[in-house]
């Protein structure tokens, strides 16, 4: 190979290197094309958001939503705007369709009390809506507002069949129940915007169909009162469901799956373990157990006489008894 195509070979691999060399500072050089978000002008519309995840039958609360500015293409009817809608007339309404945290609120999407299907709207999948009678004293003096959790308590008193004052007896049979309304108001504020106090006589609550059942046959047992449970009462319950095996507990660490078993804790009612007082638990001079019926003897007490179903004869000293059919006679020892 002669001295010029050894040259003009040299001459093409340098081109090549300086090319390659000069196409990829280019390349590296030019920054990636970005996009942005188009800016919303703050003095644009604005509309009501909800704040987190409203699933159906929430209760609408001052702060589960607040004012987002919007574009003004985006626009719909069903939207509320910014100084065409009262955010105060919101609280107290019902999310009749799932809403997720950041989305608008739609007129559609809510149902507001007195509306045809308010009361359907607001109860969980599942549950059933009953109405208890209260007074005063038993309603916890108007304390009580929707939304809040209550239990149940019976009071009454039973006879048996012995002499004496019959057993008075108070126990919680239903815990942890959601007020949905007082006397057909499911919203306590005042025109400011303040709870108002006030005395009622009903109180609809949310059951499940089994508790619905009990709580419809204790209105004609006794006589039923209203126990408003804390706030924090959610951490207790949850320990007690855990030890009771009621509730299952995630094995991962994911924060959400936590939350999610918190949340059906709390708003799960319970009509299991439930705990009761009888009058010698107050006072030294009431009874700790039902009147017993008393025992005849020698054929005396209760007219009966010896045979006749239900008649016990009695014998001192020790003694054997014996069943025939349902007469039971007790024979000394050495008798016939």
């Amino acid at each position: 190979m002669d001295g010029r195509k050894i040259a003009l070979l040299i001459g093409a691999l340098v081109i090549a290197a300086l090319t390659a060399f000069m196409a990829r500072s280019v390349f590296s050089g030019a920054a990636a094309p970005q996009t942005q978000a188009a800016a919303i002008p703050e003095d644009g519309p604005q509309i009501l958001v909800a704040t987190r995840a409203l699933p159906v039958g929430t209760i609408l609360e001052p702060d589960s939503f607040r004012y987002q500015p919007w574009p003004k293409e985006l626009l719909q009817q069903a939207y509320f705007l910014k100084g065409e809608s009262d955010p105060a007339s919101l609280a107290g309404t019902v999310v009749r369709f799932a809403v997720t945290a950041g989305q608008p609120l739609t007129q559609g999407s809510l149902v507001r009390p007195g509306d045809r299907g308010f009361l359907a709207a607001a109860l969980g999948p599942g549950m059933r809506a009953v109405t208890v009678s209260v007074s005063a004293q038993s309603g916890v003096a108007g304390f009580v507002f929707p939304g809040d959790r209550v239990d149940l308590v019976l009071t009454q008193e039973v006879a048996g069949g012995g002499d004496g004052p019959p057993l008075k007896v108070s126990e919680t049979f239903v815990r942890n129940l959601r007020v949905l309304a007082t006397d057909q108001r499911t919203n306590t504020d005042d025109e400011s915007g303040k709870a108002e106090v006030r005395t009622f006589s009903t109180v609809t609550i949310e059951a499940t169909p089994k508790i619905a059942e009990k709580i419809a046959v204790s209105q004609s047992v006794g006589q039923l009162s209203l126990s408003l449970r804390s706030i924090a009462d959610n951490t207790a319950e949850l320990e007690r469901a855990i030890a009771a095996g009621e509730v299952t507990v995630p094995n991962s660490d994911d924060p959400k799956a936590e939350k999610q078993m918190l949340l059906a804790v709390a708003s799960r009612p319970v009509d299991t373990g439930g705990t009761f007082v009888t009058g010698a638990d107050v006072s030294r001079f009431q009874r700790s157990s039902v009147p017993a019926k008393p025992r005849t003897e020698g054929g005396q007490g209760n007219g009966g006489s010896a045979g006749s179903p239900g008649f016990v004869a009695r014998a001192t000293g020790p003694v054997v008894r014996i069943a025939r059919g349902n007469a039971v006679t007790d024979v000394a020892v050495g008798g016939k």
